[in-house]
């Protein structure tokens, strides 16, 4: 087989998503030809399909070390960078492509992607219109385009876009689940999940429309639905605002608790809003593990549950039926320790729910999660043994759990904000 052929059929498998067979073609072809740019990119492009970014980094430095002026290896870089979630690097990156060649549509697709990932809806939506203008078909920049405008409340438009990139191709799988979130974040759960299901029939291994499937599923309960539009409100926000939103909520019960505390005639006014606004705060923090036990009832939507998830919603569920247990022997014995036993189950829910959430220190929830519960444990246990409630467990695990609150909301928001 001559060189052409082999390099033709290179980009075949690859098409075919056989990374192993190309890349095994490209190694040899690489050891006659050390230098090929081209084979460094497409062994780059193997190696990041593959997950190993450390590899197709070090590829690509090589090959910049041979051709520093060559626009696609940068673009390339830019790409590793967002698969590491390291943004800001791949914002520098494909500025350096761009400098390098200015009239790539590709490449101001892939800009525009990485200023939506950072929530600078205003930017991505001028870099997808700039990557448009070089190539009005170019179906990464009119997702990102369509992605853009419903960030930006304007959803026609938006709609408008992602019709205009079905048209251009109706079985990419991507389009349709892009098309899926936006709807999905308009409030039309029954459309957008159609969307997603014919994004898997035509991507079967999709995370992307894997994860927007669930979410439509869940949001057939109106319940959710609130809260999907409470996540994605709070997910538009950048880092600043979301905290605004949680210290101004802190804020607002702190100040209602000290106003009900020193006006007794309006303690029975403000006392039901204070409990309204906290349960609301721990619901959005259970409901996520909840809906997921519920779908565990459902012959398809147990097939979209990942182990965590099935994990993290057995435990929400077991800690709910310790809190009901010691609710209910409270009433039945009378006995105020019970009452330890009920509040420690309520309160476990909620790193329980939370312990497996996505983040670059992936253990570190979990394991404080777990030195949570034996905290809370202990004390149960001194409230059983010496009868006081107020133990010196107690003081430790209160200020655990409120502690557990902060470093969630950090990471999270962190994780949202990179």
């Amino acid at each position: 087989m001559t060189e052409d052929n082999r390099f033709s059929k290179v980009q075949i498998l690859i098409q075919q998503e056989k990374f192993d067979e190309a890349k095994k073609i490209l190694s040899d072809l690489l050891s006659g030809e050390p230098n090929n740019i081209q084979l460094l990119l497409l062994m780059g492009e193997v190696l990041l399909q593959q997950d190993k970014f450390y590899e197709a980094h070090r590829i690509i430095e090589n090959a910049i070390g041979i051709t520093p002026d060559e626009p696609q290896l940068f673009y390339m870089k830019s790409r590793i960078a967002m698969q590491e979630d390291e943004f800001h690097e791949a914002e520098s990156y494909i500025y350096k492509a761009i400098e390098l060649d200015p009239y790539d549509a590709d490449y101001f697709a892939l800009l525009a992607n990485i200023k939506l990932t950072r929530k600078k809806y205003g930017e991505a939506l001028e870099m997808a219109n700039k990557a448009l203008e070089i190539d009005a078909e170019n179906l990464f920049a009119l997702n990102t385009r369509s992605a853009a405008l419903i960030k930006l409340n304007r959803s026609d438009e938006s709609f408008e876009t992602i019709e205009g990139a079905l048209r251009e191709d109706p079985n990419d799988a991507y389009t349709h689940a892009n098309y899926g979130w936006g709807l999905l974040e308009n409030g039309d759960h029954k459309k957008a999940l159609t969307h997603f299901k014919e994004a898997l029939t035509n991507d079967p291994s999709s995370e992307y429309a894997q994860a927007g499937i669930l979410q439509a599923i869940q949001a057939t309960n109106p319940i959710y639905r609130l809260f999907l539009k409470y996540a994605f409100w709070m997910g538009n926000l950048t880092a600043k605002y979301q905290w605004g939103v949680i210290i101004g909520v802190y804020l607002a019960i702190r100040g209602l608790g000290k106003l009900a505390s020193t006006n007794e005639a309006l303690q029975p006014y403000l006392t039901p809003v204070i409990i309204t606004l906290v349960l609301i705060i721990f619901s959005t923090w259970i409901i996520s593990p909840i809906s997921n036990l519920f779908l565990r009832f459902n012959k398809y939507g147990q097939l979209l549950l990942d182990k965590k998830e099935k994990m993290s919603s057995s435990f929400v569920a077991l800690s709910f039926v310790v809190s009901l247990i010691g609710i209910l022997l409270y009433f039945l014995l009378p006995d105020e320790r019970m009452l330890a036993i009920a509040i420690y189950g309520f309160a476990m829910m909620l790193p329980l729910g939370t312990m497996f959430s996505p983040s670059k220190n992936k253990y570190v929830l979990l394991i404080y999660t777990i030195t949570l519960a034996v905290i809370g444990s202990l004390a149960v246990l001194l409230t059983f043994t010496t009868g006081d409630m107020f133990n010196s467990m107690t003081f430790p695990f209160v200020l655990g759990f409120v502690g557990f609150q902060l470093l969630a909301n950090f990471m999270l928001i962190k994780e949202d904000n990179r």
